[in-house]
């Protein structure tokens, strides 16, 4: 950050602290909430529609908005990308990762949680997906973010053995 969002003075290095008003700005992860949707050995994947990494495999999921749970946030992406309700099971784990936004490259929370779909069939809203695909947790291909790589490789999603009646 250059300039301070507060009066627009020059900033030094973070956290970024403004010489003309002491303004000071730190740079904190940003929470979100991601859902893994397991069925028997293989999950649900979606295919990004937008950058960044549009058109890599991706997993529901997406921002807190404002002072939102992430695992709010997770139920509420599923809902609006999938255009289902997700019942949310074991917490899979959280990982540090970083998302690109405006030509920056910003520190992020991904919260992922293992999850059934409850009620709904699966209707991609075409803004966030393209395609969708059921994936072998055995073996998945590189995701469009490393925190979620590092979450298929948890253990907790790998002894998950629901199998949904689709």
């Amino acid at each position: 950050m250059r300039h301070c969002p507060r009066c627009g003075g020059p900033t030094e290095a973070a956290p970024a602290i403004c010489a003309a008003c002491g303004y000071a700005v730190w740079v904190n992860p940003r929470p979100t909430g991601t859902v893994i949707i397991v069925d028997g050995d293989r999950f649900l994947a979606i295919r990004r529609a937008r950058a960044p990494r549009e058109g890599w495999w991706d997993l529901p999921g997406g921002f807190c908005d404002g002072f939102e749970l992430p695992a709010d946030a997770a139920v509420r992406e599923a809902r609006e990308e999938l255009g289902v309700t997700v019942e949310l099971g074991a917490f899979a784990g959280m990982y540090i990762g970083t998302y690109d936004y405006q030509e920056e490259r910003l520190p992020v929370l991904d919260c992922f949680w293992v999850a059934t779909i409850t009620a709904g069939e699966i209707s991609l809203d075409p803004a966030e997906a393209s395609e969708f695909t059921w994936l072998e947790l055995a073996d998945p291909p590189e995701m469009a973010f490393a925190t979620m790589d590092l979450a298929l490789r948890n253990s907790i999603v790998r002894q998950s053995s629901v199998r949904l009646a689709l």
